[in-house]
């Protein structure tokens, strides 16, 4: 069995990638940092793993001097990951017809409960990948339980304090209550 991919020309495709372009270099221009300067960063992949209590933050910086380039911080609650990715300037003769390779700043920022302070916090750097891991952040799971539901069963308490509650009908009662007499 054969498989044969097509390459069909489309125009939407095209249309929607050059609204995506300059959707965002409009946002970058209008709340960019520096605001009308020309941004030419780059968002690196993350994934975040549990393993046991500790979380682990992975994120691809390859070809990056993480010594020089890359502060890992822990400040008001957030975990704080920035750098940048310097540019190589390669002299061709055909010059280049493609850049996929992003280079600039970035900045990746993940919430931590309140309680972690930055001596729960180690990084270490291997081939490529930043792996970040938070000591003793997991929560156990919560199996989950059925709540028993109180006052089933009786009045109901109006909504909000002060509303009226709810009228019964009251001379449906005395119409059944044996004794009485009708006036």
């Amino acid at each position: 069995m054969t498989l044969v991919r097509r390459s069909i020309w489309d125009p939407f495709t095209s249309l929607v990638r050059q609204m995506d372009r300059e959707f965002d270099s409009l946002v970058r221009r209008a709340f960019g940092p520096g605001a009308g300067t020309e941004v030419t960063g780059f968002v690196p992949a993350a994934n975040i793993a549990r393993e046991g209590s500790d979380v682990v933050i992975t994120l691809e910086l390859p070809g990056i001097d993480v010594e020089r380039d890359v502060d890992v911080e822990v400040a008001g609650g957030r975990l704080v990951i920035s750098g940048r990715r310097t540019e190589e300037h390669e002299d061709t003769e055909g010059g280049l017809v493609v850049r996929e390779l992003r280079s600039g700043e970035f900045r990746r920022e993940f919430a931590l409960p309140e309680d972690v302070s930055a001596d729960r916090v180690e990084a270490d750097y291997d081939r490529g990948l930043l792996r970040v891991r938070v000591r003793d952040i997991a929560r156990p799971a919560v199996s989950p339980a059925k709540i028993k539901i109180r006052g089933a069963g009786r009045a109901e308490k109006p909504a909000v304090e002060g509303a009226p509650a709810e009228e019964k009908d009251t001379h449906a009662e005395e119409k059944d209550t044996p004794g009485d007499t009708a006036r």
